[in-house]
C-alpha cells in the first residue's frame, strides 16, 4: 500500500498540471518579492499624438476607451500596471528623431513636462523617481517608481550643457540614438558615418558617466556599442531590445556585446515588440514590403489595384505569430551567453502596434514569468529579470557618479560641428 501512495504522490507532483502550478506559485511569488522593473513604456508621446499633451481630462486609471478609428487603444493604464505586477517604469521621453536639434530639445522639455504631470496627478499610484533609493521606497509603498528617460541623442541638440540640465529636470537615462545617425554617434539602422561613436560621442558617453545619467545603447550601431563598451566607467543598459542571434534585426544584441556584458554589469532588457523576437515574422514583414513595392513598380498610378493585388497576397502569406515563447527564447540566449545577472525586462509598450500573443499590453508579464519558471528559472532568478538586476546596474551608475564628484565638467566649444570631431 505505501508503495502504491508513494507512486500515486510521484504521478500528481509530475502532472503537467502540478508542475503548471508550481509554476505559477514560483512566478507569483518571485513578482511579490520583486515586481516587475520595465525598461521603456511611450506613454508620453502617446499623450501627446493623441491629446496634444493637454491631459487635464485624461483618465489614466483606464485608458481601455482610448481606441479612435483605426487606432487601437493605449496599452498602459493604472489598473493594468497592477494587473502586470509592474513595480517601476523607465517612461520615455521620445520624441522624433526627424526634427531639427533646436525643436528637438524643446519637445523633449514639453515631455518631461507632461510626464511629470501625469505622475503628480496620481500620487497614490505614481512616485516620481530619480535615484534607485526613491525606487525602492516607492516599491515599497505599493506605488509605481517613475523614472524619466530619452529616446534618442538628438533630444540634447549635440550639447553637454543641454545634457545636464535634462539630468536636473530629471532624466535618469539616455539612448544614444534613435533611428537616424547624429552628428557624433550612428544608428543601428541608417547610414553609419562614424565607425561608432566619434571623439564628441565618446565625451557624451563620459559625460553621463560623471553626472550619473545611465548610458542605453538600444537603437546604437554595433560599433557604437562597442565604443560605448570601451569608454564607460559604469554599467550600460539596453532599455528595449532583442539577442541578435533569435532574430537578426540591426536593433538587436549581437553575442559580440552581450559577451562583454559580464565584465561591465550592464543589463539586457529584453524587449516584447514581436518584429524583434519573432525572426519568421521579420521576414514576412520583408517579403511583403518587397511585394508591395513590386505591385507599384508593375502599376504606376494605379494604388487601388495595387491594393487590391496586395490584399490577395496578404490573404495567402499569412504572418507568422509571435508568442510569449519566442521573448522567452530571447532571455534563453541571453543567460546562455551573459548569464543571469545581466537580464531585464524592456516592454516598448505603447510604442508598438501589439505586443505577443498572451503579451499584448502590460498585463502580459506574469505570464512570461510562469513560461520563465517552466522552463526552470528558479525564484531566485526570476526576482533578478524582474527587477534586482536593474537595481543594481542603477547603484552602480549612481556609484560611479559619486566617486566622479570632483571631476569637472567636460567642456566643448559652443556651437563646434560634432561632425568634424572624428
Amino acid at each position: 500500500m505505501r508503495t502504491l501512495a508513494l507512486a500515486a504522490a510521484f504521478l500528481i507532483t509530475t502532472s503537467p498540471l502540478a508542475a503548471q502550478d508550481r509554476a505559477e506559485q514560483t512566478a507569483a511569488a518571485a513578482l511579490e518579492a520583486a515586481p516587475v522593473w520595465d525598461g521603456h513604456n511611450d506613454v508620453p508621446i502617446q499623450l501627446r499624438s493623441r491629446f496634444d499633451n493637454r491631459i487635464n481630462d485624461f483618465d489614466f486609471a483606464d485608458t481601455l476607451d482610448t481606441a479612435t478609428g483605426d487606432r487601437a487603444a493605449m496599452h498602459t493604464d493604472l489598473a493594468r500596471l497592477r494587473t502586470g505586477k509592474v513595480g517601476a517604469q523607465w517612461w520615455s521621453v521620445y520624441v522624433s528623431a526627424s526634427l531639427p536639434e533646436p525643436e528637438a530639445v524643446q519637445a523633449t522639455i514639453e515631455q518631461i513636462d507632461v510626464t511629470k504631470r501625469l505622475i503628480a496627478r496620481y500620487p497614490d499610484a505614481l512616485q516620481l523617481a530619480l535615484t534607485a533609493d526613491d525606487v525602492e521606497q516607492a516599491m515599497a509603498a505599493g506605488r509605481v517608481a517613475s523614472l524619466l528617460g530619452m529616446e534618442g541623442g538628438h533630444s540634447i541638440g549635440s550639447s553637454l550643457a543641454v545634457l545636464r540640465q535634462m539630468y536636473d529636470l530629471g532624466a535618469r537615462y539616455m539612448t544614444l540614438t534613435h533611428g537616424t545617425t547624429l552628428s557624433w554617434a550612428d544608428s543601428a539602422t541608417d547610414a553609419p558615418k562614424h565607425g561608432g561613436l566619434n571623439a564628441f560621442g565618446m565625451d557624451v558617453v563620459r559625460e553621463m558617466n560623471r553626472i550619473g545619467m545611465l548610458v542605453d545603447l538600444s537603437h546604437v550601431s554595433e560599433d557604437a556599442m562597442h565604443d560605448a563598451l570601451d569608454v564607460t566607467g559604469a554599467p550600460v543598459i539596453f532599455s528595449h531590445s532583442g539577442a541578435r542571434a533569435m532574430n537578426g534585426h540591426l536593433r538587436n544584441v549581437p553575442d559580440s556585446v552581450l559577451a562583454r556584458l559580464p565584465q561591465n554589469g550592464g543589463i539586457v532588457m529584453v524587449v516584447a515588440l514581436p518584429w524583434y523576437l519573432t525572426e519568421d515574422l521579420r521576414q514576412h514583414s520583408a517579403n511583403r514590403a518587397a511585394e508591395q513595392a513590386r505591385l507599384e513598380a508593375l502599376l504606376p498610378g494605379r494604388p487601388d489595384e495595387v491594393e487590391a493585388q496586395l490584399a490577395v497576397w496578404d490573404a495567402e502569406n499569412r504572418a507568422p505569430v509571435s508568442t510569449i515563447s519566442d521573448m522567452a527564447d530571447h532571455i534563453d540566449h541571453v543567460r546562455e551567453v551573459a548569464g543571469i545577472d545581466y537580464i531585464g525586462i524592456g516592454g516598448d509598450y505603447d510604442g508598438m502596434p501589439n505586443g505577443p500573443v498572451g503579451m499584448e499590453d502590460v498585463t502580459g508579464y506574469p505570464a512570461l514569468f510562469v513560461e520563465l519558471a517552466r522552463r526552470g528559472y528558479l525564484q531566485e532568478d526570476l526576482e533578478k529579470i524582474s527587477s534586482r538586476n536593474m537595481m543594481r546596474v542603477m547603484r552602480a551608475a549612481e556609484a560611479h557618479a559619486a566617486s566622479q564628484r570632483s571631476a569637472a565638467p567636460i567642456e566643448h566649444a559652443v556651437g563646434v560641428p560634432r561632425d568634424g570631431e572624428d
